[in-house]
């Protein structure tokens, strides 16, 4: 009797510690059996966080208990990420993870973000940069704006500092031996109203994020820095095609913390690729100009080790690294 009394008290400290720290086995079989946050590490209204929003509503009726979008800003996307990343690992957060992922800890500005301490889950889809300024704007092309960027400093709004568009900013300077005055915000959006407000010169975000605006004739877009012309602006040159051979762009997917196991991220991962072929979600893709570019979690863990080692060459050659 002794001996059971024992072993009953070894086997309740075992579970009482991995549910303590988030561990516990979690049956695929009954997930999602309650409430589920997906976390942007960005503001509303912005890019990422209208993807996010989209897919999440495509996949709405796969999550009884209900499946919110929550907004984490800050830190260029590291306060979000790094949240995300250390939550319960049983699916009840899962995090909207970005190309900053890979960028932000080579700039010292990741305030110990990591990607390993995410097991992704899967890619949703990619964008580059697209070179915009108002309307109004006296330069109507890449050369007027950069020959005119070699006796004034142009601020040049991004998502934050080591984010992407900062990083697309960056890039572009060099490769046109100018420089810009970088103005960092937390998330695109931000970033494109104080364009609107004529308080600084340009963005470099993604052009599905300045569509709308562009559409309504209040922004304009000189040139994409991609790889070649975007399907949706067929008439927007690259930057490359202009003699500036500079390509940088995002990526956003889903990830959970590295602790949650494979069972549950397979079943995300199968709610979500239905998701994201949904009519609905097509749909709201094509009419924003995002392009849907899925990876499974295999494939998408790939992406990630190559495009850290990328980024870090990148960041280091730019000598955007904080000390």
């Amino acid at each position: 009797m002794r001996k059971l009394f024992v072993l009953i008290s070894v086997l309740a400290l075992v579970c009482g510690s991995a549910f303590a720290n988030g561990t516990a086995e979690v049956s695929a079989d009954t997930y999602p059996s309650g409430p589920v946050s997906v976390i942007v590490p960005y503001s509303a209204g912005g890019g990422t966080d209208l993807v996010a929003r989209a897919l999440v509503d495509a996949a709405k009726d796969s999550f009884p208990k209900n499946i919110a979008v929550e907004n984490r800003t800050g830190g260029g996307g590291a306060v979000g990420m790094s949240y995300a990343a250390n939550a319960k690992a049983d699916g009840s957060v899962i995090g909207m993870i970005t190309v900053e992922l890979v960028t932000l800890p080579h700039t010292g500005t990741g305030a110990g973000l990591y990607y390993d301490q995410f097991k992704p889950i899967m890619m949703v889809n990619s964008a580059y940069s697209a070179v915009t300024v108002k309307a109004d704007a006296p330069w109507n092309t890449l050369n007027e704006f950069l020959d005119a960027a070699k006796s004034k400093t142009m601020k040049i709004g991004n998502s934050g500092v080591g984010a992407i568009w900062h990083l697309a900013a960056a890039g572009l300077a060099k490769t046109a031996n100018v420089t810009f005055n970088h103005i960092p915000f937390d998330g695109a959006a931000p970033a494109i109203t104080s364009l609107l407000g004529g308080h600084i010169d340009a963005v470099t975000v993604s052009y599905a994020e300045v569509a709308s605006q562009v559409a309504a004739g209040n922004l304009k877009v000189l040139a994409v820095l991609a790889p070649e012309r975007i399907a949706a602006t067929p008439d927007i040159p690259t930057a490359k095609e202009l003699g500036y051979d500079v390509a940088i762009g995002t990526w956003r997917g889903l990830g959970v913390p590295k602790d949650t196991p494979d069972a549950i991220v397979n079943k995300i991962y199968t709610i979500f690729n239905t998701a994201a072929k949904s009519d609905s979600f097509v749909a709201f893709m094509n009419k924003s100009n995002n392009i849907i570019d899925v990876m499974d979690s295999a494939s998408f863990q790939k992406k990630l080790v190559v495009d850290n080692d990328m980024f870090k060459a990148l960041i280091n050659e730019l000598g955007l690294k904080q000390q």
